[in-house]
């Protein structure tokens, strides 16, 4: 497995023409994966499979105290430094903030982990003008300013990479979900385009679009009762990271975890607008109710 983990890096890095002085200011640091919403969901799974793997981890999210319990758990086999940094990533400082620990720490971000986000449910035109502001900040803002903020550094080494946390929404507008559909069209859009501009680079980016997951996403959302999350199986958190660690590995631009989640995604995309929007909006939601005309 080494030597095929060698082989790939030395095609990652095929048009790289870095400088070595660049590549030895590195080389007394530490190597971190940085993981936003690293408190539950698929963020928290991120957590515990790149800890267990001798990763040295940065733990990102609002709740402290949810942060402090992870940390202390994974603490107790982790081969690897565990920190938490309790932080608003929607912050326009985040990113300083995150460098800012990372000098403290005697690291730098090798691995970048955006799986902050969240969703909203119902008809666009009843959600408050805060709750989507809120949505396009945590979805599409903040990983945008944290990529750009990190990636220079990674080609200038010649190594990192970046996975941000799409979704199989991302593929076509959906109706009842369409402030989330539409950010996270731009989160595996601007993934996809990035990783082609940066390849040979020895980066590595890529974009992750599962189906539902087993998390309470759903639920907070306002979308559990709706036709697709019975009749679409749900993958686990876990399964949905063990997916993307291995995409990210062998240097994929994008993954559709599990073995439903690629078919959904093809038919989707090969489906035309006129008839996929009914079809979506049928399993995203109910439509609302008309007034009584008596």
């Amino acid at each position: 497995m080494a030597l095929i983990d060698t082989i790939l890096a030395a095609w990652r890095r095929r048009y790289w023409r870095g400088s070595p002085e660049r590549v030895q200011a590195f080389s007394s640091l530490k190597p971190f994966t940085v993981i936003t919403g690293a408190s539950e969901g698929i963020g928290r799974a991120f957590a515990v499979r790149c800890a267990a793997r001798g990763d040295n981890v940065l733990l990102v999210a609002r709740n402290a105290a949810r942060l402090e319990a992870l940390a202390q758990e994974l603490r107790v086999a982790a081969p690897g430094m565990v920190a938490v940094l309790p932080l608003d990533a929607t912050r326009v400082d985040a990113a300083d903030i995150i460098a800012a620990r990372m000098q403290n720490e005697g690291g730098f971000v090798d691995l970048l982990i955006n799986s902050a986000g969240f969703g909203l449910g119902g008809a666009f035109h009843s959600q408050r003008a805060d709750q989507i502001d809120a949505l396009i900040a945590l979805n599409i803002a903040t990983p945008t300013r944290l990529m750009r903020a990190f990636l220079p550094d990674m080609c200038a080494r010649g190594a990192g990479g970046i996975i941000n946390m799409s979704s199989l929404a991302s593929y076509s507008p959906g109706p009842w979900q369409a402030a989330y559909c539409a950010s996270k069209a731009y989160v595996t859009s601007v993934s996809e385009a990035v990783s082609y501009e940066t390849r040979g680079q020895g980066v590595r980016i890529l974009a992750v679009t599962p189906g539902p997951v087993e998390t309470g996403f759903h639920e907070t959302m306002g979308s559990n009762a709706a036709l697709y999350r019975l009749l679409i199986p749900a993958m686990s958190a876990d399964g949905v990271v063990m997916s993307a660690l291995s995409a990210y590995r062998w240097g994929r631009r994008c993954v559709a975890p599990g073995f439903i989640t690629p078919l959904l995604m093809l038919s989707v995309r090969a489906l035309p607008h006129m008839l996929a929007l009914p079809l979506l909006g049928v399993l995203l939601g109910a439509p609302p109710v008309l007034p009584d005309k008596k």
